[in-house]
C-alpha cells in the first residue's frame, strides 16, 4: 500500500490539466495566478485526496466544519455539512458556480457569529501566513469555532515548502504543535500523509503534516 501511494503521488505531475473554470481571468492579478495554479490539478492527485486524504480527514471531524482557505472547494464537495471561507473571489466564485457553500472573507473577517462551527479544517494555510497575520487569523478562527471544537491543521513538508513563493513560515511537527498548545488547545493526534517518512519530506511536494487538536473549553 504505502508504494502505491508513493506511485500515484510521484507520478501526479505527468496528468496535470486544467480545470474548465467558465471565469473571466484575463485579469492581471496575483490571485487569479493563485486560482489558475489551483486548477492545474492532476486526475492522481484528486484520486488520491479523495480515496486516502480526505477520508482520515474527515472521520476526525463531526457536525458543521469550517473549511478556512477552501481554495476550489474539493474538501466542501467531499463533505457535507462544511462550509468553505477564502480570501481569494475567484476561489469563491467557482466554488459557488459549482454549488459549494463558500463565502469570500472581507476585511479580515469570518463572516459567521461566535461559535458558528464545531470544526475548522486549516489544510495548507497556516503556512502562508507571516507572523504578523498568524495572530488575527487565529482569532478569527478561534471565535468562530465552539469551545472545545476540533481543529485540523495541515502543514507542507519540505519539498512542498519550498515549492511555493507564497510560503512565509515553514512549520514542522514540533512547531506545529506549539503554535495550538500556545493557545491552549489539547493535542489529540499526528498524522504524516501519505505516511511518515522524513526522506518523503524531501522528495514529495504533496507530503503534508497534519495535527488534529481540541480548543479549549473556555474561550
Amino acid at each position: 500500500m504505502p508504494l502505491f501511494i508513493l506511485c500515484c503521488v510521484s507520478f501526479c505531475k505527468h496528468f496535470a490539466s486544467t480545470v474548465d473554470t467558465g471565469l473571466d481571468l484575463t485579469v492581471s492579478d496575483e490571485r487569479a495566478s493563485y486560482f489558475r495554479y489551483l486548477t492545474r490539478r492532476s486526475l492522481l492527485g484528486w484520486t488520491y485526496r479523495v480515496y486516502l486524504l480526505y477520508p482520515r480527514l474527515a472521520s476526525r471531524l463531526e457536525g458543521k466544519v469550517l473549511d478556512f482557505g477552501c481554495g476550489i472547494g474539493d474538501f466542501l464537495a467531499f463533505r457535507d455539512n462544511t462550509i468553505g471561507v477564502d480570501i481569494n473571489e475567484f476561489n469563491v466564485d467557482y466554488c459557488v458556480s459549482k454549488g459549494l457553500p463558500a463565502h469570500l472573507i472581507k476585511n479580515n473577517k469570518i463572516p459567521f457569529s461566535d461559535g458558528y462551527f464545531s470544526g475548522v479544517v486549516l489544510d495548507n494555510v497556516i503556512e502562508h501566513l507571516s507572523e504578523n497575520e498568524i495572530g488575527p487569523v487565529m482569532n478569527e478562527v478561534f471565535r468562530v469555532l465552539r469551545p472545545g471544537g476540533q481543529i485540523i491543521a495541515g502543514v507542507p513538508g519540505i519539498k512542498g515548502y519550498r515549492s511555493d513563493p507564497d510560503h512565509k513560515i515553514f512549520y514542522n511537527e514540533d512547531a506545529l504543535i506549539q503554535l495550538f498548545t500556545s493557545r491552549d488547545c489539547k493535542t489529540i493526534d499526528m498524522m504524516h500523509m501519505p505516511i511518515k517518512c522524513s526522506w518523503l519530506s524531501k522528495i514529495l511536494n504533496s507530503y503534508c503534516v497534519y495535527g488534529i487538536f481540541e480548543a479549549p473549553l473556555q474561550p
